[in-house]
């Protein structure tokens, strides 16, 4: 049995990051619920290490050796919802996580491909770790659906994920050479070393969430005076929005912080931190600024459709527009168009 219940414990701070990353608004539901169900597989899978390893339960051995085949593909599909519209979504999703079942089902039914389970599970990993450094490569303007100023974290999230599975392909493939072997002690004592590794990296992103949390907390109550608001900020915010009034960038809908930080030839911590600090607001909200303005005057001076609207402001989604609308403006773009045309 494991001297410690280090398996546990990495449930317990996975389940916490589900209760985070369900209450994070990246941009996407559908990404959101890839991203909680990934954290809920990894709690799950620990779970059940740490129930079979440490207190001998061997019947939950099938469950145990399912869940890992789908995180790989959880995680791969959040990513890649932040790229297309859910209605593309939905032949990958069915691709991905069918590819998953069949692997999980095909030892039930041929029960001579059961050893290879272990095999299934790291070649599974490779492959989606393979994969999510291909979507990374494609850069931050492919992270189409992405609230703007969420791009940087979530390709670093992202190459954080493929790194993830590439010390789980080492993993688990070290384990299953050692249980080839009948070498249990051995394998017991990497698995106990695996879930310290995993608590600890756990816990290290807790810690850099909080420590963001708090950074982001203190931007959000800047002072509003130009004698105590950094001059340089100003002047950041200033050639921000003459960069955005003149060239119109803010009615394309694939434009990310970085492009706009490197259209000012600044850092893009620079541009944040001066739109936080002088407008009291994030750089998402700061170019949905600019649409909203942009729509208003559609909304007034045209017979054009909502859908249309939007699309010619600049935003992506329908629910993006709604819900940025109704939080400036108090009500919805319909409402605001029969009460400015009265």
């Amino acid at each position: 049995m494991l001297s410690l219940p280090l398996p546990i414990i990495e449930f317990l701070l996975c389940a916490v990051f589900c209760a985070l990353v369900w209450r994070v608004d990246v941009g996407s539901r559908l990404a959101r619920y890839f991203f909680t169900a990934f954290f809920g597989s990894v709690a799950l899978a620990a779970l059940m290490v740490g129930l079979r390893f440490g207190y001998d339960f061997e019947n939950i051995i099938v469950v145990q050796r399912i869940i890992p085949l789908f995180i790989g593909p959880l995680v791969y599909l959040g990513f890649l919802s932040l790229m297309h519209a859910p209605a593309q979504m939905r032949i990958y999703i069915a691709i991905n996580l069918g590819i998953a079942t069949t692997a999980s089902l095909l030892p039930f039914l041929f029960r001579e491909l059961r050893p290879a389970y272990d095999f299934f599970i790291s070649f599974s990993y490779s492959i989606y770790c393979i994969a999510l450094l291909v979507l990374w490569r494609r850069g931050a303007d492919s992270l189409r659906n992405a609230k703007f100023d969420s791009i940087r974290a979530l390709r670093l999230w992202m190459l954080g994920a493929a790194s993830l599975l590439g010390i789980m392909v080492i993993i688990d493939t070290m384990i299953a050479v050692r249980f080839a072997h009948q070498q249990l002690k051995n394998a017991l004592a990497l698995i106990s070393n695996a879930s310290l590794i995993s608590v600890v990296i756990l816990f290290g992103g807790l810690m850099f969430i909080f420590f963001a949390s708090q950074e982001k907390r203190a931007l959000k109550h800047p002072t509003k005076t130009t004698d105590d608001v950094n001059e340089k900020a100003l002047e950041v915010e200033r050639l921000t929005r003459d960069l955005l009034e003149k060239n119109q960038l803010y009615l394309d809908p694939n434009l990310s912080l970085e492009r706009l930080a490197k259209r000012l030839h600044l850092p893009t911590r620079s541009v944040s931190e001066a739109i936080n600090q002088s407008q009291g607001m994030n750089v998402s909200q700061y170019v949905n600024r600019f649409r909203l303005q942009k729509a208003a005057s559609l909304l007034v001076t045209t017979a054009l459709s909502v859908n249309q609207i939007l699309e010619q402001s600049g935003f992506l989604t329908r629910s993006n527009f709604y819900r940025e609308f109704e939080r400036v403006f108090r009500m919805s773009p319909t409402e605001y168009r029969s009460h400015n045309k009265r």
